[in-house]
């Protein structure tokens, strides 16, 4: 045969090497975990990977002198192949080019009137949440670092979780190990706790549990949450994993699981979660229709606007979307959360898709339900919102986080705190989401409130519906005081009665001609806190009235 013979297989080898290959990739299924699952292109790598070591493995073993194939080397060679194709042909086969329609499908969007359907905060701002996750950080370290056994041995998740809570807005994050050293010495009496931040008030609370969390994403070997729910669930696609905590104050990880909605590869989407109590590692399948109410987050924010964009370019089909264009529209850069009538909503701007500094509109989506809501208002876009914001107050170089949108005497208007370079806030700003160079800005809410109102009166916005909420009554002054609170001068009127205005002087500077035992007529909006906003005076002198507007 001219020195060519078939090749021979050594068996001995062969299994050898085959034992360590499936040894090898036992550790890297343990180390990374990937879903064994045919519609996840990391499964099919994964493995390819492990059968082309394989390959060439037993490939050497065939002596330098022969030529020939032996039947593992055929089928480990098919094998790659065959992930070959289904990888190629499955991605092009699910993309959005065929099938269009089942993309933007996969979200209903309801149509409705903001001014009409958006619950109006005229009268009251102090419930709105506007704590963004970097500001809940730093006052949710504040809970724990009077806590020397807690901060010497954990530190708090970054990921923090917008809930209803008990019909309230709540921030909620879990303690984690301060790294591989602090697990090995505490792994046995596990995480103690969480921590609440509430981002209406700006106050956080660190929560003890009685039995200890167990499985975090902190944890290593076994105690690694992903780990453990990886091998309980070995062939489930996982979207991510998320903190709550339910009605009782009991924690769990919420575990959104994904299937494929067209072909192998394309329109992933939510079909049910896992729900996992890290204290046990005991955990339960919830399809969607199945999942308990006090469950907030399903669907995270980039799933929620991913599945919008989705809809909002291909409606009109595929060509449209790259061609004419005729309809299509896209949510906006960023997203925020809302809680409304006690379910969370993800928030963003919806801008024409030739991205332009200008929103068309804005949609909330149910993080839950997917149910979402569309409102067709044309306005400025979020960043330019908060740019505008930040102009006002250049010279405290104070950064805007990202917005809340409500409704002000059926003005939309962005809502947003202000916060110098160590994250805490120190103002707040509202900025009209119609025509974005009307900006007030105030230290507290309702200071705010009363500012952005006179503006949208200069402006001739406002309806009228606010001028409900001032009264008027005569005064005679006991004390005026002057005090400044960030880089700002307020002046302080008390009168014969104890009851105190209060008005930022650089919006009537007249104030200054106010002096003791003068008689005012003041216009003001009542305060629950005792302090009053001022809103104009008349000032009786000698039977000559002069106004402070």
């Amino acid at each position: 045969m001219n020195g060519f013979v078939k090749g021979r297989v050594d068996v001995k080898k062969t299994i050898i090497s085959l034992l360590l290959i499936v040894v090898l990739e036992f550790i890297a299924f343990y180390m990374i975990g990937p879903a064994i699952n045919v519609c996840n292109v990391g499964f099919w790598i994964f493995q390819s990977i492990f059968v082309g070591i394989f390959l060439l493995t037993t490939f050497k073993q065939i002596s330098v002198n022969q030529i020939g194939y032996n039947v593992l080397t055929k089928v480990s060679g098919g094998f790659i192949i065959l992930a070959a194709v289904i990888v190629v042909i499955g991605s092009v086969y699910s993309a959005k080019i065929f099938h269009a329609g089942k993309y933007s499908s996969l979200i209903e969007v309801e149509k409705k009137d903001f001014a009409t359907d958006m619950p109006s905060s005229e009268k009251d701002v102090n419930d709105i949440a506007l704590m963004d996750t970097a500001s809940a950080k730093v006052v949710g370290q504040r809970a724990i670092g009077s806590l020397s056994d807690v901060i010497s041995q954990y530190e708090i998740s970054d990921s923090y979780s917008t809930i209803d809570f008990d019909g309230e807005p709540m921030k909620v994050a879990s303690l984690e190990y301060a790294g591989f050293f602090k697990w090995i010495n505490n792994r046995s009496q596990g995480v103690p706790g969480y921590v609440f931040v509430d981002p209406v008030k700006f106050e956080a609370k660190y929560v003890k549990l009685d039995k200890a969390i167990k499985y975090t994403p902190s944890g290593f070997f076994n105690d690694n949450l992903y780990r453990h729910l990886r091998f309980q669930y070995p062939t489930y696609m996982f979207e991510g994993y998320y903190f709550e905590v339910d009605n009782e104050g009991n924690p769990y990880y919420i575990c959104p699981v994904l299937k494929p909605h067209v072909g192998l590869f394309g329109a992933y989407d939510v079909k049910g979660i896992v729900l996992c109590d890290p204290c046990t590692g005991k955990s339960q399948y919830y399809k969607v229709g199945e999942i308990p109410n006090w469950v907030d987050r399903v669907y995270d924010g980039d799933l929620a606007t991913r599945k919008y964009n989705w809809y909002g370019t291909l409606s009109g089909g595929f060509i449209n979307s790259i061609i004419g264009q005729k309809g299509c529209k896209m949510s906006t850069d960023d997203y925020g959360y809302k809680v409304i009538d006690g379910d969370v909503w993800v928030y963003t701007g919806v801008t024409s898709v030739i991205g332009d500094q200008s929103n068309v509109g804005f949609v909330l989506i149910n993080a839950r339900t997917c149910e979402a809501i569309y409102y067709t208002i044309a306005g400025a876009e979020e960043y330019s919102a908060m740019d505008a914001a930040e102009g006002q107050v250049q010279n405290l170089g104070y950064k805007a986080a990202f917005p809340s949108l409500i409704n002000i005497d059926g003005e939309p208007t962005y809502f947003m705190v202000l916060k110098d370079k160590s994250k805490l806030v120190k103002m707040y700003a509202m900025v009209n989401y119609k025509k974005y160079s009307i900006v007030a800005t105030g230290t507290t809410q309702k200071d705010t409130l009363a500012n952005y109102k006179k503006l949208l009166k200069t402006n001739n916005i406002s309806k009228g519906k606010s001028e409900d909420l001032y009264k008027t009554k005569e005064i005679v002054v006991d004390s005026v005081k002057y005090i400044e609170m960030s880089g700002e001068t307020f002046c302080y009127i008390t009168d014969a009665d104890g009851n105190v205005y209060k008005q930022l002087f650089a919006e009537n500077e007249s104030l200054i001609f106010v002096k003791e035992g003068d008689t005012l007529t003041v216009k003001y909006e009542e305060s629950e806190d005792g302090i009053n906003s001022l809103t104009s005076y008349e000032r009786k002198e000698n039977a000559t009235s002069i106004s402070g507007e």
